[in-house]
């Protein structure tokens, strides 16, 4: 046999196999889409549709609130039918709204279509980390590393295509730019065509006859017996997992939509406080965010093993609320002395804000993966994508109030941040075996 190539050496440590390489594909490529509407989409609705600041801001805060539904419905959906086929019809609703934005001016029927792509931007989401919770299996940390290594990647990619594009300031590039994040979508959709559908515990136990106590693995090693009784599908429902009475669960996420803020403080929070608060040159605000892409596809991988095991994933919770405690310290102190002084302690805190976000992906995506049941995965996960999607509505109000208050607002915020780690620490308790001890579900007793 030969020597093995780097090429075969690097496939090798992608968790996931074959489906796991063509997934990391599918998010490249859709994020590749994303950094070309995202650094347009404002100018395209000023120029190209001709609509006021106001009607922007209406349009862009109907949409969000609409894609709140995408996770859990998604995730829904996901644990009842096959998980390919469902996400690739989610990419084909996106690619149909991002064409349709072109064909209307008219408020209403923007905001009608901008709602259906936030919906299926929110639950794609959702189901592409739980296709590659279920291919990777126990190494799903380092992939979601490896996830997040391309994502970046790609966003940089279609953020300095479209910067490239924007040179020529036309109507016609706007819309050109729109068509490219269309074909995104069309091309995630043909490469999830090629991929395999995952093994489902919640569907293969729908099929089965209860088992006390059976593990998602061993039901999928079992053999599917003959249809239940009525009898036993009814218990079966009454029994079954719903992340909507578990309350553990429930307040988990409402901690995660707390610990999510790093994404507002980077794309509101930083720009703003640096140009309004600080004598640093404005051109150091692209340099902070072009600092936080680099970082992330530098180190997310390495970052893994802080969300190796459920026990290390809480563990590192204190370092992530050191880093949040940093960082609002570092925005707090950059508007005393003079500009370099301003710089340095803005670099301080853009790197303190990027290692929390590394920290937090790992812990937050083992941490909601673990404490959900193996038969339940896809809606208690389309719960937790909530976490983000509320925090994408209410963030920018936190933050844009933490400016407000002025330097104390950041102290105060970075110690709010520190404090929900440690209620989050206190939340997912080990059991003394290096296990997490999860509450038992709370089904309706009516």
């Amino acid at each position: 046999m030969g020597k093995p190539t780097w090429r075969t050496a690097l496939s090798d440590r992608i968790p996931g196999g074959r489906d796991g390489r063509r997934m990391l594909t599918v998010t490249f490529v859709d994020r590749i889409g994303s950094g070309l509407w995202g650094a347009t989409a404002t100018l395209y609705f000023t120029y190209a549709a001709g609509l006021s600041t106001a009607e922007i801001g209406v349009l862009l805060a109907v949409s969000g609130s609409v894609g709140i539904a995408g996770p859990p419905l998604g995730g829904l959906l996901a644990d009842r039918v096959p998980l390919r086929p469902l996400l690739i019809i989610v990419q084909l609703v996106r690619a149909v709204a991002s064409l349709a934005l072109l064909t209307t001016t008219d408020l209403g029927l923007l905001l009608a279509i901008t709602s259906v792509g936030s919906l299926g931007d929110r639950a794609a989401s959702v189901l592409t980390k739980l296709y590659a919770t279920r291919v990777a299996g126990p190494e799903r940390v380092r992939y979601q590393a490896i996830s997040r290594t391309a994502m970046n990647v790609g966003w940089a990619v279609g953020g300095l295509a479209a910067a490239a594009a924007l040179t020529g300031g036309t109507v016609t590039v706007y819309r050109w730019l729109l068509i490219g994040d269309a074909l995104s979508f069309l091309a995630s959709a043909l490469f999830t065509l090629g991929c395999a559908e995952p093994p489902s515990a919640a569907r293969i136990a729908a099929k089965s006859s209860p088992a006390p106590k059976e593990s998602a693995e061993s039901a999928l090693d079992e053999p599917t017996p003959s249809e239940p009784t009525p009898n036993e599908s009814a218990s079966r429902k009454s029994t079954a997992p719903n992340p909507w009475r578990d309350r553990r669960y429930l307040t988990y996420t409402a901690s995660e939509a707390v610990l999510f803020l790093d994404d507002s403080v980077f794309k509101i929070g930083l720009p703003l406080w640096a140009v309004t608060a600080t004598n640093a040159p404005h051109q150091l605000v692209p340099l902070l965010l072009v600092l936080n892409n680099l970082l992330v596809v530098l180190f997310q991988v390495p970052f893994a093993r802080f969300g190796a095991t459920p026990h290390t994933a809480r563990t590192s919770l204190w370092p992530l609320a050191g880093a949040f405690l940093l960082g609002g310290a570092a925005l707090a102190a950059s508007t005393v002395g003079a500009p370099w002084f301003a710089a340095v302690t803005l670099v301080l805190a853009a790197t303190a804000f990027t290692v929390a976000e590394m920290l937090h992906a790992t812990i937050s995506w083992e941490l909601s993966v673990v404490l959900a049941p193996p038969t339940a995965q896809g809606a208690y996960l389309g719960v937790h994508g909530l976490a983000q999607a509320v925090q994408r509505s209410v963030g920018p109000l936190a933050v844009t109030a933490a400016i407000a208050a002025g330097p104390l607002g950041w102290l105060g915020l970075g110690a709010g941040l520190a404090a929900m780690c440690g209620a989050q620490h206190h939340l997912v308790r080990d059991r003394g075996d290096g296990a997490l001890s999860v509450a038992p579900v709370t089904v309706s007793e009516h």
